[in-house]
């Protein structure tokens, strides 16, 4: 008796993947047209037929998340940007608090990395955690939203894709912070972050930033503002970068507090004293912040509340509901590093 076909044996002929193989027989858009009419072609050569029974038992819920994470690049073997390890917590417990498991892994550079879970089971849904070019990312996102996965990304809001985020109101908190700081009396600012698409968050932080100094008549010194993405290594070379340019400043608004530290590192090893001549602000209140010295002014982003809005958002849409994007609202902490 002949042995029934499977999927293998069309990825084998085909020179595919097996997951391939799967995603065509499901005319999922990830496969491109020429691919998908050759693999079909071969499962009608090969009279292959689904198996229904798996394909629905693959279809039921398997009461698990997975937490895809983006590798930073970190002063210790982590990989984990500190601001995310503290979201990471919170979105554990509001899981364990929901019956449900969590998977965590880094999200893969492959061009298919969005669909493994899908087409594995692994998951019932995906939350996509971290930073990364989102120059490059969007194109992931428009195809996680084509195959009908369900997932929510933090992350400021995506104006033209249907994708769900909940995020930071990034705008209002670079607008706050550089309003105290105007507040102490200081007039020349400089801003160290990117200020482009490939970095939304920072790119509206570095826009309510030009917004609070407008609004005081104040300059926005374009030769003031340096990119730096991400790590305090970042903030330390842009900082040098800015006291080596002559342009004069008396406050430093960083798009991150990872940022913020390592221009304080600069500003110090140049015997600018914090916050006398220079104040330095940040943006996150990671664990850090409050024990440098002096202590880092910086503008809260709830983690906490960020966790359990990502879990339950997604459950939501696991469950068949209408899910919307969710702005939180920014918390200055005010300390020492800008004055009072």
């Amino acid at each position: 008796m002949k042995e029934k076909a499977t999927s293998f044996d069309i990825a084998y002929q085909a020179g595919v993947s097996q997951s391939t193989v799967s995603r065509a027989l499901r005319n999922s858009p990830l496969v491109n047209e020429e691919t998908r009419q050759k693999i079909q072609a071969i499962a009608k050569e090969l009279n292959y037929k689904v198996d229904k029974n798996a394909s629905n038992l693959r279809s039921q819920h398997c009461e698990t998340i997975a937490l895809l994470l983006f590798e930073d690049p970190t002063n210790d073997d982590s990989a984990i940007n500190p601001f995310f390890l503290s979201m990471l917590g919170s979105i554990t417990r509001a899981c364990a608090d929901k019956g449900y498991d969590l998977l965590v892994s880094f999200q893969q550079a492959s061009n298919d990395w969005h669909a493994d879970f899908e087409d594995s089971n692994k998951a019932d849904g995906l939350i996509l955690l971290g930073y990364g070019d989102y120059v490059d990312y969007e194109e992931k996102l428009i195809k996680l939203s084509e195959q009908g996965t369900h997932f929510v990304r933090w992350g400021a809001e995506v104006k033209d894709l249907p994708v769900v985020s909940i995020g930071c109101d990034n705008l209002l908190g670079g607008k706050e912070i550089t309003e105290h700081v105007i507040k102490q009396g200081k007039k020349h600012f400089a801003f160290l972050g990117s200020a482009s698409s490939h970095a939304p968050e920072f790119f509206e932080r570095y826009k309510g930033h030009c917004q609070a100094l407008k609004s005081h008549n104040l300059t926005v010194n374009e030769k003031t503002q340096f990119n730096a993405l991400y790590t305090e290594e970042a903030g330390y070379e842009a900082a040098c970068k800015l006291i080596a340019s002559g342009e004069k400043f008396d406050a430093i608004c960083a798009a991150s507090d990872l940022i913020a530290i390592g221009a304080m590192r600069a500003l110090k090893e140049h015997d600018i004293s914090i916050p006398e001549q220079v104040a330095v602000v940040g943006f996150d209140d990671i664990a850090i912040a409050s024990f440098t010295f002096p202590p880092l002014t910086t503008v809260k982003q709830d983690t906490k509340l960020a966790g359990e809005l990502l879990v339950n958002t997604l459950l939501e849409s696991i469950d068949g509901k209408d899910i919307s994007t969710t702005v939180i609202a920014p918390e200055l902490m005010v300390r020492k590093s800008c004055g009072k």
